[in-house]
């Protein structure tokens, strides 16, 4: 099971505790909400990750820990999923991103042309950021909302059809019955 999996392979709090450059944190990371693996955590932890790797922001880590200790969610997994966008998956992320922003503006989507000056950049920060930003907000939304909506109807339905199953064993060894 994922959850399992998670919890192996995820920083104990106490680990946390040691690291000398997380110390001016504070109490702030002991919170163990942001540390619980539970339906709500996860969902939450999926919203932030998501939404967050779409938005073309610098650090976006930073602001992943900051919204998943204000909503609780998990910190490492909102940590995880916002690695989503590296260096590989960010132009062609922000690209489709652009595209959307320009497709809900109404406008045609620019050729590809870079040039590396000020002049250049100044003169295109509006003809693109304007899109961009507006496609990355989009895309985040409706990937991280998705996602918090899909995590929660596959745990809950996870977790009914194991209660499911323990009922049925429940009534089986009552009757005498080999369960199957």
């Amino acid at each position: 099971m994922p959850k399992r999996f998670i919890k192996r392979n995820m920083p104990t709090p106490d680990r946390v505790r040691k690291i000398q450059s997380l110390q001016f944190l504070g109490d702030v990371l002991h919170e163990p909400n942001l540390w619980h693996i539970n339906r709500h955590a996860v969902s939450r932890a999926f919203l932030i990750g998501l939404f967050l790797c779409c938005i073309p922001i610098p650090f976006q880590m930073v602001g992943a820990v900051l919204m998943a200790i204000w909503i609780n969610a998990n910190l490492p997994l909102s940590l995880v999923l916002v690695w989503i966008s590296n260096p590989l998956t960010m132009p062609p992320m922000f690209y489709f991103n652009y595209r959307i922003g320009a497709w809900i503006l109404g406008q045609p989507a620019l050729e590809f042309e870079f040039q590396l000056s000020w002049s250049w950049i100044t003169e295109r920060i509006v003809d693109i950021g304007v899109p961009l930003y507006l496609g990355s907000v989009v895309v985040g939304a409706i990937a991280g909302g998705s996602s918090y909506l899909i995590l929660q109807y596959l745990w809950r339905r996870h977790v009914r059809t194991a209660w499911h199953q323990r009922q049925a064993q429940r009534r089986a060894a009552r009757s005498g019955q080999i369960p199957s």
